[in-house]
């Protein structure tokens, strides 16, 4: 912790954040797209400088792509489909133990992903995404970035947060006062445990060390591109994470308890890098290296008050499966048009209960997710008959044995498929990425009479347009240009989608205006004037009838849908519901406007 000399001028911002990775950074930067002010404090003098997390999927991306850094994103990253392999290896000049696709990218899984996402999931490190989000984020002149700022403590009370700050470069302390503060600090979070929240799970099972090396494996590796090469044996070799194809990596092999590393003495570490990969006379030139430990928690509560706690501080769980800062990244989309709807006084702070409603269970599914994986993804040496502690050269015997015609041989190749038949679930489970559905007061469920499609289970997506769902993805068309049906919606917006037939849904989106003094937008598919639907996908997935609508939150997911137009006059107790400001069913808008901007003022 920095030191406090004395205290500077103290300062007001609407929403303050602590921690600038890609939970506060994306909440940053959504919040700005709304037109809310914030300050992001980060206690390091920069962004990440090391590759840290690195998948990104799809829906990650279909939310950069509605807050306008897509291109830029995948600008600074690499599409997996171009690095589709997983090899399980001992050393990478030796001969492989087995090979799978991942994350959408093999034969057997590249429709599925395709048809399911306008986006193609990417490999992009973390120390290259974060300034893409900072600058966007600095760009819209509405979010106050300061770096070597350190929290220190936290007051609040009905009406207001003050968090105590020092600048660690000067030593000067200060106090921002904020209408909401968000804890985006990080797996360590301090904002977390003074706001008096908990995370549930054991934590510090087991350590490893991840470096960052520069060394060019081409020739060991350009034959099966792959953003992953997976160790069978974890602690005298080790994983290899691309981060430049081919001359970057991160290699991480798992340590005991007591194991102390001299960052100054790299010659060890080297050693180790050139056992890893079977050729003792490569150069490497080792950039970075961090210590890191196994958890297995996730916090059942995100909020308390007006803080509010995201990313790593609510989440903690092993790297595999790619899920840590795609969950990051949408629990910040989730929460900032509630936040801004609640600051604008649009919304009853009841919406913010939502939160943690819709959140908590996703961050525990990719915790246990992540977990189950982690426990199973180092099984093949064993499986094979590996032990760490065997002498190298019998490692290798077991290794050569599988290509080998005997009865040892063959054990050892049924062992290897029943372990590849488990791996879908590690590296293409889709249903994880893209299938939680939200349910909450902020989502207002079918009374029964319309048909349920949804994921059931961690690997196979099932497009749905019941509430809670997200906008699914098919391609439309106007005005000769293709567009995805995601592209109607988000930006800020609540978006009717309708079709032939909806007009009156028009009239019902202007009362509803006029009583919440709230933007919504109608959107057609299929009328002359609307967006067409030339290979009928949408009429086939969207499960209401052509008058019929879908109500979609600015965050893309449904909240409500009508079979068709005999309910719109729900339309304004639906919005209620969601936005935390009933009005009753027997009354008109009219009657109910000055109920409202009593509601509004109180």
């Amino acid at each position: 912790m920095a030191s406090a000399k004395k205290r500077t001028a103290d300062d007001k911002v609407p929403v303050l954040i602590v921690g600038a990775g890609p939970a506060g950074l994306t909440h940053a930067l959504a919040l700005a797209r709304y037109g809310v002010r914030s300050a992001v404090l980060c206690r390091y003098p920069g962004q990440a400088h090391n590759p840290r997390a690195h998948i990104t999927n799809q829906r990650t991306l279909e939310i950069f792509s509605d807050l306008g850094v897509y291109e830029a994103v995948e600008a600074v990253g690499y599409r997996l489909e171009d690095m589709q392999y997983n090899p399980f290896i001992l050393s990478l000049a030796g001969p492989e133990v087995a090979r799978t696709t991942a994350w959408g990218a093999g034969p057997q899984d590249f429709a599925r992903y395709r048809a399911a996402s306008p986006h193609i999931p990417l490999n992009v490190a973390q120390h290259k995404l974060e300034p893409v989000l900072a600058s966007a984020a600095l760009a819209t002149g509405l979010v106050d970035l300061r770096y070597s700022t350190e929290f220190i403590e936290l007051e609040q009370d009905d009406h207001e947060v003050r968090a105590h700050v020092v600048d660690r470069n000067t030593g000067l302390a200060s106090v921002i006062t904020a209408q909401y503060l968000i804890g985006a600090d990080g797996g360590r979070s301090q904002v977390l445990d003074q706001a008096g929240l908990s995370i549930r799970g054991p934590v510090g099972m087991g350590r490893v060390v991840f470096a960052w090396v520069e060394v060019d494996l081409t020739k060991y590796v350009g034959h099966r591109p792959g953003a992953i090469y997976w160790s069978v044996e974890n602690f005298n070799y080790g994983t290899w994470i691309m981060v430049e194809p081919w001359t970057q990596w991160v290699i991480g092999v798992h340590v005991d308890e007591d194991y102390v590393f001299d960052p100054q003495d790299t010659d060890e570490l080297v050693a180790q890098v050139r056992h890893s990969i079977g050729d003792p006379f490569i150069d490497v030139k080792v950039k970075h290296v961090s210590p890191w430990t196994m958890n297995n928690a996730a916090a059942d509560v995100y909020s308390s008050g007006r803080v509010l706690c995201m990313g790593d501080a609510v989440h903690r769980h092993p790297p595999t499966n790619g899920l840590g800062s795609n969950t990051s990244v949408a629990d910040g989309y989730n929460l900032a048009w509630k936040l801004k709807l609640v600051v604008d006084g649009v919304a009853g702070p009841g919406l913010l209960d939502s939160y943690t409603a819709e959140r908590a269970p996703v961050g525990r599914q990719i915790v246990d997710r992540a977990w189950k994986s982690a426990t199973e993804i180092f099984t093949l040496g064993e499986a094979i008959g590996i032990r760490p502690e065997m002498p190298d050269e019998d490692k290798w015997r077991i290794v050569r044995s599988l290509d080998e015609d005997t009865e040892d041989g063959a054990d050892r190749r049924r062992a290897v498929r029943s372990f590849l038949d488990k791996l879908p679930y590690h590296f293409n489970a889709h249903g994880v990425e893209l299938g939680y559905r939200y349910s909450s007061p902020a989502v207002v469920p079918d009374d029964g009479d319309l048909p349920d499609r949804r994921t059931t289970d961690d690997l196979t997506y099932v497009p749905s347009t019941s509430p809670g769902e997200h906008m699914p993805h098919v391609w439309l068309e106007r005005n000769r240009q293709r567009i995805s049906s995601q592209q109607l919606v988000g930006q800020g917006r609540f978006v009717l989608v309708t079709g032939r037939g909806g007009a009156s849904w028009a009239d019902a989106a202007e009362r509803a205006r006029e009583a919440f003094g709230l933007p919504i937008d109608v959107c057609e598919i299929g009328t002359a004037h609307g967006y067409r639907d030339p290979s009928g996908d949408w009429e086939r997935l969207r499960q209401i009838d052509d008058d019929g609508c879908l109500l979609v939150r600015p965050d893309g997911h449904i909240a409500w849908r009508s079979r068709t137009a005999a309910d719109t006059h729900r339309l304004i107790e639906v919005l209620g519901r969601v936005l935390d400001r009933p009005i009753p069913n027997d009354r008109s808008v009219g009657e109910a406007l000055p109920e409202l901007a009593h509601a509004s003022s109180s």
